[in-house]
């Protein structure tokens, strides 16, 4: 008997999007103007619980746009982790900057004890100004990923920050929904404590507009300029004049059509993909040698991600598990590849890189699209199982063989 195909993360396209879509279709809005551009930026920032919000074409070109804002200029550093998709990294050098990459901790987050002891004994500060000692180089800001819907340490990284002079930029891409429950920042979003937070919609984001993104910032006038950097910097609509270098990030009104529509159903997202990430825990921490990683225990996640640790006495490495989930038709994913060990950032510099590599080889995320059957949940458990039992036949297997040889030997 044949079976279905279980992919790893994928839209969940049940609510009003085909009639908004329809709608803009109809009235011929269809680009970067239309009411659905505004419509989505302000029900985000009411979601948000900020003032004002930007929609963008990406997450990457919010971050651009960010970074831009924070004054980063060419020759200039800004610390970045290392355990991330390599968007996060690749607008500091669209500036001409350099990262400096961090460690991360056990949230998978940006390590912020290692980021205060680099700032204290790597660094030169002069009451204003941050420099690395070892390379010369002004540090004007950091950027801190939320990863997979957890929280990074934004209490602690934010005296660091404030201490050094550091502007901060929130990559909220994966964890739109994540607040805090507890501490300095209870009640506060993912992406809406630092000076500026970016979120996506790309296909395999918790609510997606196909691909775009979204800036919000703490000061008025920052979101202000990010809206007239994203429309190519346009002081006179009519006549065409600009003022400065801007960029064609603006999203299309097609896409935030879609953009209404799932974040209609994003609590709804966020419900249902907590109760598949419990029935994995419960039922994947009973296997040994694996166990789905916990959220930190002060927050409200978003639980876009399910990350499962392969630990040394399971049976399979990492890349056997995934192997065999795909011979049983069901996707899986590494944790990205180290950014600092990437082709463009070789040589750059680096500081502590410990936990990351270990999670590496460890973390393979599981299916946990908003649209996961509990059926589909239980194959993959299943599947997890038999990896688990087969590996271990086989050894009895191979241990049994061995004694033959030795009898026969004898």
């Amino acid at each position: 008997m044949s079976v279905n195909f279980i992919p790893l993360s994928v839209p969940n396209l049940q609510g009003n999007e085909l009639n908004y879509v329809t709608e803009a279709i109809t009235k011929e809005w269809v680009s970067t103007a239309g009411s659905y551009v505004v419509a989505f930026e302000e029900n985000m920032a009411k979601y948000l619980n900020v003032s004002t919000a930007v929609a963008c074409q990406s997450g990457t070109a919010g971050l651009h746009v960010a970074l831009r804002l924070c004054d980063v200029k060419a020759g200039e550093a800004v610390i970045v982790p290392t355990l991330t998709f390599i968007a996060a990294v690749n607008p500091v050098k669209y500036l001409g900057a350099e990262p400096i990459f961090m460690d991360c901790d056990d949230s998978l987050c940006l390590d912020v004890e290692k980021l205060s002891c680099f700032c204290e004994q790597e660094c030169q500060f002069d009451g204003n100004i941050l420099t690395d000692k070892q390379t010369g180089r002004r540090i004007k800001a950091i950027v801190v990923v939320h990863v997979f819907g957890n929280l990074a340490n934004m209490e602690h990284l934010m005296q660091v920050a404030e201490k050094y002079h550091l502007k901060v930029v929130e990559d909220a891409t994966e964890a739109l929904g994540s607040y805090y429950t507890s501490g300095t920042y209870c009640r506060r979003y993912a992406g809406t404590i630092g000076d500026f937070g970016v979120y996506s919609f790309n296909g395999n984001k918790i609510i997606t507009t196909g691909g775009g993104g979204m800036i919000v910032a703490r000061r008025q006038e920052d979101i202000a300029q990010a809206k007239h950097l994203t429309q190519q910097a346009k002081a006179d609509e009519v006549r065409f004049e600009h003022d400065e270098i801007g960029y064609n990030y603006r999203m299309t009104n097609l896409q935030a059509a879609l953009g209404v529509a799932q974040l209609e159903k994003l609590e709804d997202f966020i419900l249902h993909k907590k109760q598949n990430y419990e029935y994995y825990q419960k039922a994947v921490n009973d296997i040994r040698g694996l166990r789905i990683l916990g959220f930190e225990p002060e927050i409200r996640p978003n639980y876009w991600f399910y990350s499962l640790q392969i630990d040394a006495d399971f049976p399979m490495d990492r890349e056997e598990v995934m192997a065999y989930f795909q011979e049983n038709k069901i996707q899986t994913r590494p944790i990205w590849g180290l950014i600092h060990e990437q082709k463009p950032y070789l040589g750059s510099r680096i500081y502590q890189i410990e936990k990351a590599t270990w999670y590496w080889e460890r973390i393979l995320n599981i299916p946990c699209s908003s649209n996961l059957s509990k059926e589909d949940a239980e194959r993959v458990v299943k599947v997890l199982a038999e990896v688990a039992k087969r590996k271990k036949d086989f050894y009895k297997m191979a241990k049994m063989d061995d004694c033959q040889l030795v009898q026969k030997e004898k």
